[in-house]
């Protein structure tokens, strides 16, 4: 599947969360008052994921000030999810996608390079919606480390 621009409608998508839950983007749409930030991420607690997910833990005070909500989506278990959760301390919620269908729709799960070698797997991507349910902004291959600040300034929530 190709990966969404700005401009696109975003796929809407129901995923499992902790505790037997589950989170529905056009639910958060309607609960977020300018958007839904939706981060895809390889695998819960690897350096790389760990700290980007830290970055969105210590960025969700100034991200919801400005109206937005985060969503973290990866293909691990609900258990690993779990565990990342209490041991990260994560403030906002995680969701599985096991069989890949959303990562896929949403042009976050396909072939990458990965030390040099082309490989299919999770592509870390930020997608941030908007309220009326299209693409703001479109993000690919992204690096861990700086990316949520550099994705603020972009939102211009730091100036």
């Amino acid at each position: 599947m190709p990966q969404l621009t700005v401009g696109d409608k975003a796929p809407d998508f129901t995923l499992p969360t902790l505790d037997g839950g589950h989170v529905t983007l056009s639910e958060a749409l309607k609960a977020a008052d300018a958007g839904v930030i939706v981060y895809f991420y390889p695998r819960a607690m690897t350096p790389g994921c760990t700290k980007q997910a830290c970055d969105f833990r210590d960025s969700e005070s100034s991200l919801a000030s400005a109206g937005y909500s985060v969503i973290g989506i990866s293909p691990d278990k609900i258990e690993s999810l779990q565990k990342f959760t209490d041991k990260e301390s994560l403030n906002f919620p995680l969701a599985s996608d096991a069989d890949k269908e959303v990562m896929e729709a949403w042009g976050a799960y396909g072939e990458k390079k990965n030390y040099g070698k082309l490989v299919r797997g999770v592509i870390r991507s930020t997608v941030v919606i908007g309220k009326d349910g299209t693409v703001k902004l479109a993000q690919y291959n992204v690096k861990a480390t700086g990316h949520v600040a550099r994705l603020r300034k972009e939102l211009g929530i730091d100036k």
